[in-house]
C-alpha cells in the first residue's frame, strides 16, 4: 500500500524538483489560527505538512519551538484536538501529506492502538517521534506500520555506517537528516557537507531524503535542495508566528499570511534547485 507522502515524492521525481517540508506547531498561538496556517500551506508551496505535536518536556526542541508548544498547550490544545485539526485540514485537502511530529509520551498516554487508528481516521500519513530508537521499535513503529503509516525516522552527522542501517530498518516515507548537531534552530546547517551526507544515506536506502534543522532562508533552502529529495523548514516558520503578536499577546500581523510570504518564498528558492532535466 502506498501513501500520500509515497505518491508525492514520486510525483516530485517526474518532475525533478525536492520537496518542500514545512513544520508548525498544532494549537499555536489558538486552534483557529493554527488551523489558517495550516490550510494556508499548501496553496503557498508546502508539499508536506509536518503537524507539530505540543509537549511541556520536549528533548530536541529549541526555544522557538518550545515557546510555540507551550502557547499551544496553554491554549488548550492537546493530542486529541490536534488529530481533529487533521480532520478539518482534509475538510478541503485530500492531496497534502500530514505527518505528525513530536514525542512518544502524549501517545503512550493517549493509547497506542487509538491512536494509529483515530490518527489513520484523521487522515495522518506519517509519525517522527523523535524519543523513540530502533531498539523500541515494538513500542510504535511497527504497530505504525501495520496500520498503514509511514513511520519516518532521524539520521544525524554522528549516525556512523554501523548505525545506519539499524536506523533505516524500519524507516519508510522519507529518511530525515538532521543536518546538524544541537537542538532545532540553533545553528545554521552546513550545507557544504549536505550533499556528502546525503549521497552516504542513499547509499543504504531508496527512500528519499529530507534535509532540515536550521534552514531559514530561500538561499539555504536551494543549497540544500540541490542535494537533498526535500528541505525541511520549522523554526523559520514558528518565528515568524511569534513575530505576529507583542509581548502581551496582541496581535500585529495575521499569522497565516506571514507564515505564507515566508513559505513562497522557500518555495522558489527549492524550485530554483531543480536539477536539468536528465537526458
Amino acid at each position: 500500500m502506498t501513501t500520500r507522502i509515497d505518491r508525492r515524492f514520486a510525483r516530485l521525481k517526474e518532475e525533478n524538483r525536492p520537496a518542500l517540508v514545512t513544520y508548525f506547531m498544532g494549537g499555536d498561538p489558538d486552534y483557529d489560527t493554527a488551523l489558517s496556517i495550516m490550510k494556508a500551506l499548501p496553496e503557498a508551496g508546502s508539499d508536506v505538512i509536518e503537524l507539530g505535536m505540543p509537549f511541556s518536556d520536549p528533548m530536541a526542541d529549541g526555544p522557538a519551538i518550545q515557546a510555540a508548544g507551550l502557547r499551544a498547550l496553554k491554549s488548550g490544545q492537546t493530542l486529541r484536538k490536534t488529530l481533529q485539526m487533521a480532520r478539518d485540514f482534509r475538510t478541503g485537502d485530500d492531496d497534502t501529506p500530514i505527518v505528525m511530529m513530536g514525542y512518544y509520551n502524549p501517545i503512550y498516554v493517549y493509547g497506542v492502538e487509538r491512536f494509529l487508528v483515530d490518527a489513520k481516521e484523521a487522515g495522518i500519513d506519517g509519525l517522527i517521534i523523535v524519543d523513540l530508537p530502533p531498539e523500541m521499535d515494538q513500542e510504535l513503529c511497527v504497530p505504525a506500520l501495520r496500520a498503514g503509516l509511514n513511520f519516518i525516522r532521524l539520521a544525524t552527522p554522528t549516525t556512523d555506517e554501523e548505525r545506519l542501517p539499524t536506523v533505516l530498518q524500519n524507516t519508510s516515507g522519507f529518511v530525515y537528516y538532521v543536518s546538524m548537531t544541537g537542538v532545532t534552530g540553533s545553528a545554521l546547517p552546513d550545507t557544504s557537507r549536505v550533499s556528502g551526507a546525503v549521497k552516504r544515506i542513499k547509499e543504504h536506502t531508496d527512500l528519499p531524503v529530507c534535509v532540515g534543522f536550521g534552514v531559514k532562508t530561500a538561499r539555504q533552502a536551494k543549497a540544500i535542495g540541490e542535494a537533498a529529495d526535500g528541505v525541511v523548514v520549522g523554526t523559520a516558520i514558528v518565528a515568524a508566528i511569534a513575530q505576529c503578536y507583542d509581548p502581551e499577546g496582541k496581535q500585529l500581523a495575521d499569522p497565516a499570511e506571514a507564515v505564507a510570504t515566508l513559505v513562497r518564498g522557500l518555495a522558489d528558492g527549492v524550485r530554483e534547485a531543480r536539477l536539468a532535466p536528465a537526458r
